[in-house]
């Protein structure tokens, strides 16, 4: 299963990228990440070939797991100059996407799923599951990302891998 982990975090490096790049591992396949940040100001128009490789990339993804820190309550700025840049309910045609979110605590965990799982619906991705909320603190020691796995991953698979069910 071909994966792609798209890092809205204007921070290289972030604990954003560790979650989401856990998440891929625990559901296997071969990963791999786009840093946003990486891509700079090309992000500010259109036809800049850095974020065109970009965009190819994640639409050539089975499964797209599409993580950010949760800045005012939704994703963040540099997400949404990314996420612009696919057409309007085809541009992630035939890819499963996974909404991932990291927040300082649980008052924004409903933001996954009415800020940036709406938004990924909207541009033509298939997301089958609950978008995935972790506290940025905690992410790491806690069990949410094993609770989530045990709960969507086989629903993930089956999306993904519809064949494997024959």
């Amino acid at each position: 299963m071909r994966t792609v982990v798209v890092v809205g975090n204007p921070k290289p490096g972030s604990r954003t990228r560790t979650a989401g790049e856990r998440l891929a591992q625990a559901l296997g396949g071969d990963t791999d990440t786009i840093e946003l940040s990486e891509l700079g100001p090309g992000l500010l128009g259109w036809g800049d070939p850095g974020v065109a490789d970009a965009v190819a990339k994640v639409q050539s993804a089975r499964l797209a797991i599409i993580a950010s820190p949760t800045f005012k309550a939704t994703y963040t700025g540099l997400l949404k100059l990314f996420l612009d840049q696919f057409a309007g309910g085809t541009g992630l045609r035939d890819v499963v996407a996974i909404p991932l979110m990291l927040g300082g605590g649980p008052a924004h965990a409903l933001a996954v799923e009415t800020s940036l799982r709406p938004v990924l619906v909207e541009i033509g991705a298939s997301c089958p599951t609950a978008g995935l909320y972790q506290i940025d603190s905690t992410f790491d020691t806690d069990t949410s990302l094993a609770d989530w796995v045990e709960r969507w991953g086989l629903t993930v698979h089956r999306t993904v891998l519809p064949e494997a069910d024959d």
